[in-house]
């Protein structure tokens, strides 16, 4: 049978009613039917998934990707050993592996709810650190070849406010153009853009702190790098977070209307647009203008609305995997208890908390649980949108995981 689109409780709102919130997107596809459950299996245990090559291709990287990154890598070393220097190369890396670390446990927190594959996220970091810089880099000495080094007033502000955030973005974004190319499987929705644009934008900020860390130790000691620290570290740890963050919404954004990565290249060009302007608000407000205040009064307002931002499409994603799972709940695969306590955090909560006064802890079994339904949401929106020919392949494997999880949660 062809399920309809389950119905929802009618409440105030300013959207039309045939589309369920500002990014609900009509379907391009006719997903598959769902058959009503077999009778009960028997309680299998669920472990961490093994899928075949098939299944694994567009969901993680190829090796010979990383192969390439780990070459620009050496160079990127030699580099930083022959202009800086050893000694404060490894102090500007320690010390701009702070914010790093609380930049990841932010975009940790918001890849909480359907979490992508490790190998993608690595890649993410990896391209921001390793080939974004190294394309600024490269463009850096080729400009200084063709047309010299200046250090006029004018070619700095020229370099900050236009060549820095216009090449430095196009590097960035370039990144998430070959994460959806390799993981088009991964990739659903603004959420997953953002988390990837973070990604990037935090392995670019990594290495190019190392060296802001270690030319401020170099120039002016323990003073100067601390104040570069407080500026960077401290004030701004999220600046290049934000800037690609901008490209990935567009990018995930198209992705959820069924855009392949072609088509996708308009969207990717506006987002990139965005970021580009971000980036030269941010550098000319160091060079033109007073920092502080503009930090104040514009950049802080920036943050604030991008926090905002993401705590209404992770919103977006717990009504987009109720609707999925309520497709499933209508054919008899989850009860309407279990849909409402797989779509929203306190329920997650609740369920962990539950697992866990049953014999034996099984609150490794209730959480391989609900990251396999919220999987299995994800891809019948694939299978609907039309873009993934394998989506209902996942379909079966991850309903076969989650039922089973289920019945080893109810064992005796």
């Amino acid at each position: 049978m062809t399920l309809p689109e389950p119905s929802s409780r009618p409440r105030p709102s300013l959207v039309p009613p045939e589309f369920p919130s500002p990014l609900a997107q009509p379907s391009h596809a006719r997903a598959a039917s769902i058959a009503p459950p077999a009778a009960a299996a028997a309680p299998v245990p669920a472990g961490p998934p093994v899928p075949a090559g098939a299944a694994r291709r567009g969901r993680s990287a190829p090796i010979w990707l990383f192969g390439i990154l780990l070459v620009v890598l050496v160079i990127l070393i030699a580099y930083f050993l022959t202009a800086i220097g050893p000694a404060a190369s490894i102090i500007g890396m320690v010390l701009a592996l702070l914010p790093l670390a609380g930049v990841l446990l932010a975009v940790r927190i918001v890849d909480r709810w359907e979490p992508e594959p490790i190998g993608l996220l690595i890649l993410a970091v990896a391209w921001g650190a390793v080939a974004a810089v190294g394309i600024a880099l490269g463009v850096d000495l080729l400009l200084a070849v063709m047309f010299g080094q200046s250090s006029s007033t004018a070619a700095e502000v020229l370099s900050a406010v236009v060549q820095a955030p216009v090449v430095e973005e196009v590097g960035k974004g370039l990144g998430l153009l070959v994460i959806l190319a390799v993981g088009r499987r991964a990739f659903d929705g603004p959420v997953d853009g953002i988390v990837y644009g973070a990604l990037i934008g935090a392995g670019f900020a990594f290495t190019e702190n190392i060296q802001y860390f270690a030319i401020s130790l170099i120039d002016g000691g323990v003073a100067d790098v601390s104040v570069t620290f407080f500026m960077r570290g401290i004030l701004s740890p999220f600046a290049h977070v934000m800037f690609t963050s901008v490209t990935g919404f567009a990018v995930g954004l198209a992705v959820r209307r069924g855009a392949s990565v072609g088509g996708a290249l308009g969207p990717w060009a506006v987002g990139l647009a965005g970021a580009i302007a971000l980036h030269a608000l941010w550098n000319g407000s160091a060079v033109l203008g007073d920092f502080f205040a503009l930090y104040l009064m514009l950049q802080v307002p920036l943050f604030v609305l991008f926090i905002f931002g993401i705590v209404f499409l992770r919103r977006e994603e717990a009504r987009l995997t109720r609707a999925r799972l309520s497709d499933y709940a209508a054919a008899g695969w989850f009860t309407p208890q279990e849909v409402d306590m797989l779509a929203t955090g306190r329920g997650r909560k609740a369920a962990m908390d539950w697992a866990g006064t049953l014999r034996g802890d099984r609150r490794p079994l209730m959480r391989s649980f609900i990251s396999d339904a919220t999987a299995l949401a994800a891809a019948r929106q694939r299978a609907l949108t039309g873009r993934d020919p394998h989506a209902a392949d996942d379909e079966r494997m991850l309903l076969d995981r989650a039922t089973a999880a289920r019945a080893a949660l109810f064992a005796p």
